[in-house]
């Protein structure tokens, strides 16, 4: 079997299918990747077949767009996601994905949910497409709060169909044959039909209010209901990752209990205030717990020496060293945390980070804390809480079991196989007629496929 995995340039949406592709290579299985080459040099393991597409979108880089985007929060941070990042790097990738799967000849193509060029070319090739779920927040009705955002992001995704002479009425995020999701639902919740504003998927009703401070959550969930069987809840996969240098292991502390504090790779720059606000509430708590901060040295500031900071941390090996994990709500941070059974305190910043806090909260596993406007005195009580209260670690056992139980990159593996297997493409997936008189005419090169051009915004679609 040759798989084709297609990702954007974020290290969160590329790190499960490192470990998924490992799995399929020790079974005999060949593997490539598709998306921007410069980027995913960086994040995957040397001798990687990449194939590259969106490299020269001509629009800004991802440094430019990360700039933009990192002081922005809510609806305006979501905008920005799609109409600036996501819908153009879909139609930058176009080509170089077709080229990918016309050279690497793909059986199966594993598509990231925010890499729509994959599904978009699957369809035109008649290739059976996976959607590969690096995040839970479309399982959840992000939008039931601001149905507008969710019909504008609605409309933009059916105007690139259009653009690609695709039809209308499916959802290039949910794939008809198999979605693989990096979570489980002791931590999603369970889900049910009904289709988010988005026009997307069945999906889980969203866990809303958060516990204050030092308070544990209900754990409850909806009861009795599920996700289709073609959704593979399979929990979070490691694979190997490059190595961030020299970590002073022999600066932890044995007689305290141990938590790392990170904003991952991409909210890092937005911590100058927070991270004051975490160094005051690990001096109210030196006596006890030693934190571990991953985090630029110009805005960390002045760090005491019972913290141990490092830019760049380890944090697949530093996590069975650790007692809890003070974070962004990053999916891939959070699952990580949890596969190891830490409780979390979770300080949400943008995007998904709200709905996965609500998960954790949801779940008992954690307690919720402002970003924007965090106080030390509000740090120290969440800290302690899921220190001292075995509540929240009881709750991040019961899902760290459920991710051991799910399987992880072998499950995944298993899933691929088994669609492999059976694969006559499914419904949904043999081209139209306007979607293959779209096809470049054999022998043409990649180049004769261009991206389409977008169609001008009216003011109606400009968004929310």
């Amino acid at each position: 079997m040759r798989v084709l995995f297609v990702v954007p340039p974020l290290a969160g949406h590329v790190n499960p299918t490192i470990a998924v592709a490992a799995e399929l290579t020790a079974r005999g299985h060949r593997v490539a990747w598709t998306g921007p080459a410069a980027a995913l040099a960086a994040l995957l393991p040397a001798g990687s077949l990449v194939y590259p597409a969106g490299d020269r979108s001509g629009g800004d880089g991802i440094d430019v767009l990360h700039g933009r985007w990192r002081d922005l929060r809510g609806i305006a941070a979501l905008r920005f996601l799609w109409a600036d990042v996501l819908l153009p790097l879909a139609r930058a990738m176009l080509p170089g994905v077709h080229a990918a799967v016309e050279d690497f000849a793909p059986d199966v193509l594993v598509a990231d949910q925010q890499a729509l060029a994959g599904p978009l070319v699957a369809r035109r090739h008649g290739l059976p497409w996976v959607t590969s779920a690096t995040t839970t927040a479309e399982f959840t009705r992000p939008f039931a709060g601001v149905p507008k955002v969710g019909e504008w992001v609605a409309q933009r995704i059916a105007a690139l169909l259009a653009e690609c002479g695709a039809p209308s009425g499916w959802d290039p995020r949910f794939s008809p044959h198999l979605v693989l999701v990096f979570s489980t639902p002791a931590l999603l919740g369970d889900g049910g039909r009904g289709g988010d504003e988005a026009g997307g998927p069945p999906a889980a009703e969203a866990h809303s209010s958060a516990p204050a401070a030092g308070q544990a959550g209900t754990a409850s969930r909806p009861a009795g209901r599920r996700y289709p069987a073609h959704y593979a809840f399979v929990g979070p996969a490691f694979g190997s990752r490059p190595s961030p240098g020299d970590f002073p292991w022999h600066r932890l502390d044995p007689g305290r209990a141990r938590v790392l504090v990170s904003l991952g790779t991409l909210n890092r720059e937005a911590g100058a205030r927070f991270y004051p606000a975490v160094l005051r509430a690990a001096d109210a708590l030196a006596d006890r717990a030693q934190l571990i901060l991953a985090a630029p040295a110009d805005l960390a500031g002045s760090v005491p020496h019972h913290v141990v900071h490092q830019e760049y941390v380890p944090q697949l090996a530093l996590l069975p060293h650790l007692d809890a994990v003070l974070c962004h709500g990053g999916h891939n941070t959070v699952c990580e945390a949890l596969a190891y059974g830490l409780p979390l305190v979770v300080a949400p910043v943008r995007d998904d980070q709200p709905i996965v806090a609500g998960q954790v909260t949801g779940a008992g596993a954690g307690v919720r804390v402002r970003f924007g406007r965090a106080r030390a005195d509000e740090l120290h009580q969440a800290l302690a809480a899921v220190l001292d209260d075995p509540a929240h670690r009881r709750a991040a056992r019961r899902i760290q079991a459920s991710f051991a139980e799910a399987g992880g990159a072998r499950t995944a593996a298993d899933r691929l196989e088994k669609l492999w297997a059976g694969a006559a493409a499914g419904p949904g997936t043999t081209p139209t007629e306007t979607e293959a008189g779209t096809e470049p005419e054999a022998g043409s090169g990649p180049e004769a496929w261009t991206a389409p051009e977008p169609q001008p915004e009216t003011a109606n679609e400009k968004g929310p």
